[in-house]
């Protein structure tokens, strides 16, 4: 393996080229293709309790650990969910943690994250914790203009703190943020490779967690540095000598990417892709843990025990409990995810559901296909409502000509003639249809 040496620059390298801040940024292609290379085994991480809430109010202890128990659950026995990551600053912080630990799980294991410095190890061994994130910043913007340091002081300075960690046997991970505005060859190589260096010294697996920190990232093989996820990943593999199982990507969605770049990272070498529930974290958020649960299980092609069910258990506590706001028209947890409204999907839908559901929802998500109730959903539509929402099956189906789908159908065309904009209620359509088909009350 080529050793390359750290360019310690006198200027920083800003890819002004790029990243004119003045203009949207530039995607550059060198159409120098890397090949897929899936590691025979990929799992999930998390950052919940850490990015996750750099995005909203903090969650109670007792929040905390009811989201790691559903965690643990979604993830399933073979840990599929294999971390999750806590801050360990506050006693509420360190308390949440001790919560969690006594829940004895396998997974996901609990890991800290930490600053750059030697002093916040105190706060890993009181938490009797095996390993720590610590911000290990890769790019010219964060170590010059952020840090006020050169990349030499930079790279000694963190390389210090990983020893630290090591001598003290806990595993450091090392996250290099900002990585997609980072001079792969010039910073981030050089200095996995003396982190490589440390771990066959030492033993002890040291790990790399590639930050899409500002959501740069794109997921085209033949997208140049430092933008590709694909060369990104596949440079940190055979270049700088990560093991695929010691190698993690983390990124941002400020380009609507985020979900598809953390799949490519896997594609391209990546055991690990990190996301945090229901996508909520700093700024536009993180991949969505429950997207990158059926992402993993379309790639593997197996469920292997993942209960998929837990993902609208999780939506409900998120909206009933915490009272987060999720979009309705949100991929698979949001209310109307798998809800049409226009007549014509309605009709196909009574034919097959098949037809315009994405899959079998109410098996996999305990979500059965809906119908919301509008100027165009049409007699179709009324009668899918009338059939989904009394359970009729087989030959008790309702039929969209049948007299009293006809009547509800004049009703709702009523309601609008009159100037409505908004959907009829479930409440509504139950009075109306108590009217018009009394015989199945």
């Amino acid at each position: 393996m080529k050793k390359y040496e750290l360019q310690d620059v006198s200027q920083p390298n800003l890819y002004d080229d790029l990243f004119n801040y003045d203009e949207v940024c530039k995607i550059s292609f060198d159409n120098i293709n890397v090949p897929m290379a899936m590691p025979e085994k990929i799992w999930i991480t998390d950052t919940t309790f850490r990015d996750g809430q750099q995005a909203r109010p903090p969650y109670t202890v007792e929040q905390i650990v009811t989201i790691f128990d559903f965690l643990h659950r979604l993830g399933g026995p073979n840990g599929i969910i294999r971390q999750s990551e806590f801050f360990l600053y506050s006693p509420t912080d360190r308390e949440a943690v001790e919560k969690c630990l006594a829940r004895g799980y396998k997974f996901p294991e609990v890991t800290g994250w930490i600053r750059a410095v030697k002093s916040d190890f105190k706060f890993v061994k009181e938490m009797g914790l095996k390993e720590t994130g610590i911000l290990t910043s890769a790019s010219d913007y964060h170590i010059f203009l952020k840090l006020k340091k050169t990349r030499k002081a930079a790279m000694e300075s963190y390389l210090d703190v990983v020893r630290t960690a090591l001598e003290e046997g806990i595993v450091p991970r090392c996250h290099l943020e900002d990585i997609t505005r980072a001079d792969f060859y010039g910073f981030v190589v050089p200095f996995v490779q003396e982190l490589m260096k440390l771990s066959e010294e030492s033993g002890i697996p040291v790990k790399v967690r590639a930050c899409d920190t500002m959501g740069y990232a794109v997921p085209f093989a033949e997208a140049a540095l430092p933008r590709s996820v694909p060369k990104l990943i596949s440079g940190l593999v055979n270049e700088a000598g990560v093991p695929s199982q010691q190698l993690e990507w983390h990124g941002h969605n400020d380009f609507h990417k985020v979900l598809i770049n953390g799949t490519a990272s896997w594609l391209y070498g990546c055991c690990a892709a990190n996301g945090t529930l229901l996508g909520f974290g700093e700024r536009t958020g993180n991949p969505p843990i429950e997207a990158l649960i059926i992402d993993y299980i379309s790639l593997v092609g197996r469920q292997d025990d993942i209960d998929t069910t837990v993902i609208t258990e999780i939506a409900d506590y998120f909206r009933k409990e915490i009272k987060a706001d999720i979009p309705a028209n949100y991929p698979f947890v949001g209310t109307d995810f798998n809800t049409t409204r226009a007549g014509i999907h309605a009709d196909g839908v009574t034919k097959d559901e098949r037809i315009y559901n994405i899959f079998n929802t109410g098996k996999l998500l305990n979500r059965r296909l809906g119908v919301t109730i509008t100027n165009v959903s049409g007699t179709a539509g009324i009668a899918h409502w009338v059939n989904t929402t009394l359970l009729l099956k087989g030959d008790n189906r309702i039929d969209k000509r049948h007299t009293g789908i006809m009547q509800m159908y004049k009703w709702v065309s009523k309601q609008y003639d009159k100037g409505r904009t908004t959907g009829i209620s479930n409440d509504e359509m139950i009075e109306q249809a108590k009217i018009y088909l009394p015989e199945f009350f």
